[in-house]
């Protein structure tokens, strides 16, 4: 493996471990009320883009990390709207 691919790993892995801490709050809290809709949808949406863009460029690190951060984003999603 290179260093482009180990940095990009790498970078993928921080940004997409930054959700855990926001998903495991929300879910002991069964609140989201101050997590903005607008905010999930749209970076949701932007996620959405950059894994279709690494499937189209077959980035190995964007596919993955983007993977992930949509699912865990997702679920954020579908706890605003089980807890508002």
């Amino acid at each position: 493996m290179d260093f482009v691919t180990i940095l990009g790993l790498t970078a993928g892995t921080l940004t997409t471990i930054a959700f855990f801490p926001q998903l495991l709050k929300v879910w002991q809290s069964k609140s989201a009320r101050d997590i903005s809709l607008t905010w999930l949808i749209t970076f949701s949406s932007g996620i959405l883009l950059w894994l279709f863009y690494g499937i189209s460029v077959n980035g190995l690190p964007i596919i993955l990390s983007n993977s992930i951060t949509l699912a865990l984003t997702l679920v954020i999603l579908y706890f605003k709207f089980k807890f508002g």
